[in-house]
Parts: C-alpha cells; sequence; structure tokens
C-alpha cells in the first residue's frame, strides 16, 4: 500500500497524531478514536494493523497490553517525496515573511494616529 493511501485515511492519521505524543497503549487510542469517529474497536484495530503492516507505527507487549508508537521511517519517505513540491507553499511562506516585515516596520514609523512621527530637527 502507497504510504499515501495509508495516510489518506482520517482515522489512521488520528491515531499517528496521538501516537506523535507518545507511545500510548492501543486501548487508550482505541478509546479517543472510538469517541471521535464513533467506529468499532474491531475497526480501530484494522486501523492500527494497517499502520503497523505498512511500517508507519511499531508494537510492543507490555505484560497484556500492547504498546504502539510512531516509526519515522515511513514518514521520511512521505517527506523526502514532498520535497519536490515544497517550493509551492515556501514561495508563499516566504512572501508572507516579507509582508509581515514590512507591516512591523511600518508599525514602528507611524505614530498611534497612523501618522509619520515629528521630525525633531524641524521648528515647531
Amino acid at each position: 500500500m502507497h504510504a499515501l493511501d495509508v495516510l489518506g485515511d482520517p482515522v489512521r492519521r488520528r491515531v499517528l497524531e496521538l501516537l506523535a505524543e507518545g507511545e500510548q497503549s492501543a486501548g487508550a487510542v482505541t478509546a479517543v478514536v472510538r469517541e471521535e469517529f464513533g467506529i468499532s474497536q474491531p475497526a480501530v484495530s484494522q486501523h492500527l494493523r494497517v499502520l503497523r503492516e505498512t511500517g508507519f507505527t511499531t508494537v510492543r507487549a507490555d505484560g497484556a497490553r500492547r504498546l504502539y508508537a510512531v516509526d519515522p521511517t515511513r514518514l521520511r519517505e512521505v517527506d523526502r517525496w514532498l520535497d519536490r513540491f515544497r517550493r509551492f507553499w515556501e514561495q508563499r511562506l516566504d512572501a508572507l515573511g516579507t509582508e509581515l516585515a514590512r507591516g512591523a516596520r511600518a508599525r514602528r514609523t507611524t505614530t498611534p494616529a497612523g501618522r509619520p512621527p515629528a521630525d525633531p530637527q524641524e521648528d515647531p
């Protein structure tokens, strides 16, 4: 299964968001996902299985519990794939940064009434 097919599902994206906070038990993940999406425990287990089998998560046994964590390897692959498209939003972010800097500079060079500050060299 292609990485973007896996990440295209909102439930699986939410599971990864939860796991990005740190390792969690299958029960804890299931409780949140069931509440937010209204799906059954077996459906959540299926999503966890897909994430595990496609390499997005790891799982380890801790007694009777199964603890899931993000495996960053596949996410790095997605990030590398996105590199070719990054220029589309980075240019816009650069332009936004320029506009924000212009606005900050304009605020520093005007009075609260919106007028340029008085020149201290001028006679009143």
